[in-house]
């Protein structure tokens, strides 16, 4: 077993390393453009949404107010006539990247202290690369990318955004891994 304290220098560099290949990854690349495409009569839906002057948070479209009202026929024609949706609103105004990159930040930091919890718990001091590289590198992924399949389980977002997502998770995880194996107490 290592103490948790002894691996502050993994936690904190994974994280840095996590924090600049997802920058590359997101500012750099064009790997996640289409993620999120425009919505057709874009200015139409945000005339129409503008005058009810929602509250940020996330909404269901039509949502039951129960589960009679769910098994209704009155329901399963709104469902039938749509739109079918789950909408993210967020607040008006300029997005600051500040406060989302600085959540991002300690998130990355999360990440890698439950990887260090998971591979301390597992490990000794002086264990070998690759064993340290295994555990904290499927702790990492899992904390990184398999949270993310459900929303397209569920919310049937797009596959194809949650499969990049995975791709990205692994490259974090292997980031953290390595992190990990380089600087495994001795």
């Amino acid at each position: 077993m290592t103490a948790l304290s002894a691996l502050w220098l993994p936690i904190l560099l994974s994280a840095v390393f996590v924090f600049m290949a997802s920058s590359l990854i997101h500012m750099v690349l064009p790997w996640h453009k289409s993620d999120y495409p425009k919505l057709p009569n874009e200015q139409k839906v945000m005339d129409a949404l503008r005058p009810l002057a929602l509250a940020p948070g996330d909404y269901m479209i039509p949502r039951p107010s129960s589960r009679q009202e769910m098994q209704s026929p009155e329901f399963a024609a709104k469902m039938k006539a749509g739109p079918v949706m789950v909408l993210t609103v967020m607040p008006n105004g300029a997005m600051s990247m500040r406060r989302n990159l600085g959540l991002w930040f300690l998130y990355c930091v999360a990440v890698g202290l439950f990887a260090a919890y998971v591979a301390g718990r597992a490990l000794p001091p002086g264990a070998v690369y690759l064993r340290a590289f295994r555990f904290a590198g499927a702790t990492a992924f899992i904390g990184y990318a398999v949270a993310l399949w459900q929303m397209s389980i569920w919310y049937r977002r797009a596959w194809s955004t949650t499969i990049k997502a995975t791709v990205d998770g692994l490259i974090y995880a292997l980031l953290t891994a390595g992190t990990f194996g380089w600087l495994w107490p001795r």
